[in-house]
């Protein structure tokens, strides 16, 4: 909420802020949610941003996703991009609200003189990811069907058209 927000900013004073904060969910949480994501992330970037610039934060360095970009488009792809389409429609909820960050940078910028910037990180994965099939993101999810598939000995499924192009870096 906006009030918790605040208040945590208030209680620390930061001076400089990596906004990591979103509600994020694999391929059929986003499909099923797209709303939510849209809603909760938007509610979730302004907290944070209005807050740093109210507590007079010098930096804030946002994270958006590589799902920012559009979905028909050449490679290789930069941030210079990130608005030329819309992005894939099967989570187009949490797509929008990151680019939104990237509005707000440029607004905080140029009306108050905030520097504020966004990170466009490659898709991290770790042993503390969410490996749950509906719900995780796809290197993850992948894991899991791949463990399943060898401890049943049944058939591996995997889906797409195996087109997209991914790059992936992993974190502990």
């Amino acid at each position: 909420s906006s009030s918790e927000t605040k208040a945590l900013f208030e209680r620390h004073r930061p001076t400089h802020v990596i906004h990591l904060a979103a509600m994020v969910g694999g391929l059929f949480k986003n499909l099923r949610s797209n709303l939510d994501f849209w809603r909760t992330n938007v509610h979730i970037n302004d907290n944070v941003l209005h807050a740093a610039h109210e507590a007079g934060v010098e930096k804030v360095v946002s994270c958006l996703s590589t799902c920012i970009f559009p979905d028909k488009t050449t490679y290789p792809i930069d941030e210079t991009m990130i608005h030329d389409g819309p992005p894939h429609s099967s989570n187009f909820g949490y797509s929008y609200a990151k680019r939104m960050i990237d509005v707000q940078n440029r607004a905080y910028s140029e009306q108050h003189g905030r520097r504020f910037t966004a990170v466009i990180p490659t898709n991290v994965f770790g042993p503390h990811d969410n490996f749950n099939i509906e719900d995780g993101h796809v290197l993850p999810g992948l894991i899991h069907k791949v463990h399943l598939a060898k401890r049943t000995g049944s058939a591996l499924t995997v889906w797409g058209t195996g087109k997209p192009r991914r790059q992936f870096i992993y974190s502990l």
